[in-house]
C-alpha cells in the first residue's frame, strides 16, 4: 500500500488525494451515450450491514474519464469534486456544471445525463 493512504487505521485517510494513484480498476461506465468512460477508484470505508440490503454507507475516492451517460441516483450520494470538468443535466433540464472545489449532493431520486469532460476525481459518500 502506498504511503500516501493509510486505508487499515481507525478513521482511514488519503494524504494528497488529488494526486493519489494506488487505485482499483472499477472498470467501463455502463451505457455510455458517447465516448468510453473508464472508472477506477479506492474504497476508505463500507459498514457491513446486510439488513439494509447493500446498501450500506460508504466513502471513497473515485476517478472517471471523459464521456457521457444516463445517471439515476439511487440513494443520498456527496460529492466533493476535486480535479476535471463535467456538466450533469437533470431530467428536468437543470444544469450543474462541476470543476475542481465543487460540492454536490445529489438525494435519492436524482436522475439526468452526465457528461465528463475533463477526467473527474471526486471524494464521495453514499448513504
Amino acid at each position: 500500500m502506498s504511503n500516501k493512504a493509510k486505508l487499515d487505521s481507525s478513521a482511514p485517510h488519503i494524504y494528497d488525494a488529488t494526486g493519489y494513484d494506488d487505485l482499483v480498476d472499477w472498470g467501463e461506465q455502463p451505457d455510455c451515450m458517447e465516448g468510453r468512460s473508464h472508472s477506477s477508484g479506492r474504497l476508505l470505508f463500507k459498514r457491513p450491514d446486510p439488513s439494509v440490503g447493500g446498501n450500506s454507507p460508504e466513502t471513497g475516492l473515485w476517478v472517471v474519464t471523459p464521456g457521457k451517460w444516463p445517471l439515476a441516483i439511487p440513494r443520498d450520494e456527496f460529492c466533493h469534486f476535486i480535479a476535471g470538468r463535467a456538466t450533469y443535466v437533470k431530467d428536468d433540464g437543470e444544469v450543474i456544471e462541476v470543476t475542481p472545489g465543487t460540492c454536490v449532493h445529489f438525494p435519492a431520486g436524482w436522475a439526468g445525463i452526465c457528461t465528463v469532460h475533463e477526467t473527474l476525481r471526486n471524494v464521495y459518500m453514499l448513504r
